[in-house]
Order: C-alpha cells, then sequence, then structure tokens
C-alpha cells in the first residue's frame, strides 16, 4: 500500500517507527486506544515480506488488542510492535534492548509482551531497558509464559461454541483441526485429548509436528492448511497467521465451528458473514485468545496464576453472551463482540475525562 499512514484512515492514536540500525532493529509500534488505559499487546518479531506488510499488521493487531481487551473486562487500551526480520538470525541483546528504550520513551502509553517470535526470555532483556514490559520469567518477577492461558481461554471457549451448536459443552469424540502447534497450538492440542477429542494438527515446521506427536501420539497429522479446510471436521482452531479464512477456504471449509488462537482470522470484514450464511459458527479470535492478555495483566498486580485462570475461564460465559447478543440482534458474533467492545470503550473510557479532586 503507498497512502502512508494517515491515508489509511485507521483511527490509530500514535504509530511509531523505530530504527537502531548499529543492531538492525526496524520494528514499528501502533497504539490504537487508551480510552481504558494504557495500551498493551506483545511484540510480534516475523520477517515480513515488505515495510508495508509490517505496517498492514501491526494496524490490524494492535486495533484488535483494545477490541480484545475491552472485552476481557481489563483497564487497557490495545497497542501492538513488530520488529521486521528473521527472529533466528537478527535477534541479539542488543536489538531487543534498543527495541526496550524505544517503548520506554512512550512513558507507558504501551506495554509489551511475547508475541508470535518472541519469548520470555527476550522479555527479560527488553526488561533491562524498561519497566513497561511484562511476560517475564518468574525468576525476573514475571508470570512467565502467557500461551498456557491463551490455550486455555481458547479451549474454554470452543467448549462455549460446542454449546451453542450440539447443546452440551464438550468436545468428547468431536474431531478438531488445529492449523499450527506452535506455542499455544501444541498446549491447545493437549487439552483437547485429555477432553476425547479426535485432533488433526498442521504445521509449516515439521519440528512443531514432531514435537506434538511426541507428545501426543494419537493425534493425526495433515500436509498443510488447505488440505485440513477440505478435511471432515467438527471444529477448525487456526493457530498460527491470521487472514486464513478467505472466500475461498470459507467455500471450501468443512467444519462447523472456528475457533482458534490466532489473531485477525478474518481476511476482510465480510467473511464473518459468509461464514455465517453457510451455517458456520465462529468465536471471534479476540475473544477467544485473551487469555493471555488476561495473564500477562495480572503479572502487573503481582501475579497469582489462580487468579489469572479463574479470570480466563469467564471466557466461556462472555463467548455465551457474544452468542445471545448476535442471536438477539440478527447480526454474527464477530458483529456482536465488536459491539460489546465498542460499547465499554465508550462507556468506561468516557469516565476518564471527569475530573477528580
Amino acid at each position: 500500500m503507498t497512502e502512508g499512514v494517515f491515508g489509511r484512515h485507521s483511527g490509530h492514536e500514535q504509530v511509531v517507527f523505530c530504527h537502531d540500525e548499529a543492531s538492525g532493529l526496524k520494528a514499528i509500534i501502533g497504539i490504537y486506544s487508551t480510552a481504558l488505559g494504557p495500551s498493551l499487546g506483545g511484540t510480534r518479531f516475523y520477517p515480513y515480506a515488505t515495510e508495508d506488510a509490517a505496517l498492514d499488521d501491526v494496524l490490524a493487531l494492535s486495533k484488535g488488542m483494545a477490541y480484545k481487551n475491552a472485552l476481557a473486562g481489563l483497564d487497557l487500551g490495545g497497542g501492538k510492535a513488530v520488529i521486521i526480520g528473521d527472529p533466528n538470525t537478527l535477534k541479539s541483546e542488543a536489538l531487543l534492548r534498543a527495541f526496550g528504550r524505544f517503548v520506554d520513551s512512550l512513558g507507558g502509553r504501551y506495554i509489551t509482551a511475547c508475541d508470535m517470535g518472541t519469548y520470555v526470555r527476550d522479555m527479560d532483556v527488553v526488561a533491562r531497558e524498561t519497566r513497561h514490559v511484562t511476560g517475564r520469567s518468574p525468576e525476573d518477577g514475571g508470570a512467565g509464559d502467557s500461551s498456557v492461558l491463551t490455550a486455555f481461554g481458547v479451549y474454554q471457549g470452543m467448549r462455549a461454541s460446542a454449546d451453542q451448536v450440539w447443546g452440551v459443552p464438550e468436545l468428547t469424540g468431536r474431531r478438531v483441526g488445529v492449523a499450527g502447534v506452535g506455542k499455544v497450538g501444541h498446549i491447545l492440542v493437549g487439552h483437547l485429548v485429555e477432553a476425547g477429542a479426535h485432533v488433526v494438527i498442521t504445521d509449516v515446521a515439521l519440528s512443531a509436528v514432531e514435537r506434538t506427536r511426541a507428545a501426543y501420539p494419537g493425534v493425526e497429522v495433515v500436509s498443510d492448511v488447505d488440505t485440513m479446510i477440505g478435511t471432515e471436521l467438527d471444529v477448525f482452531a487456526p493457530c498460527a497467521m491470521g487472514g486464513v479464512l478467505t472466500d475461498e477456504t470459507v467455500a471450501a471449509l468443512r467444519a462447523r465451528i472456528v475457533c482458534g488462537a490466532a489473531n485477525n482470522q478474518l481476511a476482510h470484514p465480510g467473511v464473518d458473514k459468509l461464514l455465517d450464511d453457510r451455517g458456520i459458527l465462529f468465536a471471534p479470535d479476540y475473544l477467544v485468545n485473551a487469555g493471555g492478555v488476561i495473564q500477562v495483566d495480572d503479572e502487573r498486580h503481582g501475579f497469582d496464576f489462580a487468579r489469572a485462570q479463574r479470570k480466563t475461564a469467564a471466557i466461556f460465559d462472555t463467548t455465551k453472551a457474544v452468542y445471545e447478543l448476535a442471536k438477539a440482534d440478527g447480526v454474527p458474533p464477530a458483529a456482536a463482540a465488536d459491539r460489546l467492545a465498542e460499547r465499554r470503550m465508550t462507556d468506561v473510557g468516557r469516565l476518564r475525562s471527569i475530573l477528580t479532586v
């Protein structure tokens, strides 16, 4: 795209371009909203093909974080960061600390955490330059890997979806396809296997597939996402990159439910209507994958895993509420989730303008 940031009319409050030539850092931080509080969202380290692709991603992800945090009931706005490059070759202490300095320069308007390509140990390094970071190791005063509760929250959303479709919040005997078995998808497979589901997996990384098969020998493996989409499934769980639900993939999809951890699964806003027209129940991604941000928010207040897990378990009830609103308003679940999030951002965000003495 060539129209630049301002021409996109994205609604963002602030977009920051960060460059440290010596370390090779090229990063973009997007702050969509601080209506409910400081913007919080992870840092994605990925070898984007172009800078425009990186900008597209950070704008979409930071907006999604604003809606996710609002719907999760957190006093947080939405932000996100992307670092351009291959984390396997470019990542270094100098680069991460340079990034930490840019985060710190925002004075708390943006709080970072882990995402694709970044890990707990990376956040420990970033934290040497800024206190506006979560997802640190327990040894460094943090909560550890947020993938644990992200996967747990997706599982709760999947149970609520099963209840909506089949009348029971159970996945026993259901055929569930998990596309992407990295940090979150691998843990989700564990929940599904324990629940008695028949799990089908795929991943572009052979090592991720092999690790999951070693842990859960009964899983079935298919070659790629397109093959999985054309497979007879009860539930399709996208857990890798976004944009997997296109006009073409929805037409080919044979699942009854879509519920996964990937951010921004809809390739464009009209895809939710296509899913609805086909009778496929879509669990809005930013609703069901909020467990991770619930965990890192809890870290800010002195982490207690049991407390964070109880909050994450409430994703089941919130998912049910979204489906009820969708039915009452005659709209797809994605539109209903947006309405609930926007209502909270408006109603609670308004209070920040009231002066206190």
